[in-house]
């Protein structure tokens, strides 16, 4: 019985083979031709960002050496045909060039388009929305400030301490001191945020009138430390 349950199935499969052989060869062939298509695409992604990597590092030695015209060039060509990452530094970098230019109208438009870009990495849109405001804070309603960035101004956003400064800085300008006050005190209390963005906020916050001093030997401590730090790098300079 065994023998002959063997020799039907090849039967079975003889008959399969026959009638269905060469479409299971070409599913096959597809198959593994689409595979081999993907990993071809993928290396050549993989290539394409090591190559715009090396090519940002080359831009930026070139803004520490201070060849900015030299920089701001190979920063267009990467911002114009870079992947959405790539392209977003490339223009924030290119917005510094502008502001140190004096080019204040580029930098905007710069910080703008990386903002409004829904492929750009949500952290440089944050804080492409952020530099914006600020170039333009002083030409701004105070009210156009806090809708833009108000949102950003949460502690659980990493630019939390540069946008609760600014929105800030906008309830002032209204005259609305108990939303400012808290604020500033929230930032000054935040571990997070950059201690001279702390110690600013500290005092701002205490000459509207809000303690944001918890320990004062602590504060104490961490300013003879900063002191010394400062101290340290003026030696060594």
């Amino acid at each position: 019985m065994r023998e002959v349950d063997e020799a039907v199935r090849q039967d079975e499969f003889g008959d399969i083979m026959r009638r269905y052989g060469v479409l299971i060869g070409a599913v096959v062939v597809l198959g593994l031709g689409a595979f081999g298509g993907y990993l071809f695409w993928q290396n050549q992604q993989e290539s394409e960002l090591e190559s715009y990597s090396e090519q940002l590092v080359q831009a930026f030695d070139e803004l520490e050496a201070g060849n900015f015209d030299t920089a701001d060039s190979e920063l267009a060509a990467i911002a114009a045909n870079g992947g959405p990452g790539a392209a977003s530094a490339a223009r924030m970098a290119q917005a510094g060039i502008a502001l140190n230019a004096g080019r204040d109208e580029d930098a905007v438009a710069l910080y703008d388009t990386v903002a409004a870009d829904e492929a750009a990495p949500p952290a440089l849109r944050d804080l492409a929305k952020i530099r914006s405001v600020a170039v333009q804070f002083d030409d701004l309603d105070p009210q156009v400030v806090i809708d833009r960035i108000g949102p950003l101004a949460q502690a659980d956003n990493a630019w939390f301490g540069s946008a609760g400064e600014l929105v800030a800085m906008a309830y002032l300008e209204q005259g609305r001191e108990e939303q400012a006050g808290p604020l500033l005190v929230e930032i000054s209390k935040n571990e997070d945020v950059p201690e001279s963005l702390r110690a600013r906020t500290r005092q701002l916050a205490g000459f509207l009138g809000y303690d944001a001093i918890e320990d004062v030997e602590e504060m104490m401590a961490e300013i003879a430390e900063g002191r010394a730090a400062n101290a340290a790098a003026a030696a060594q300079q």
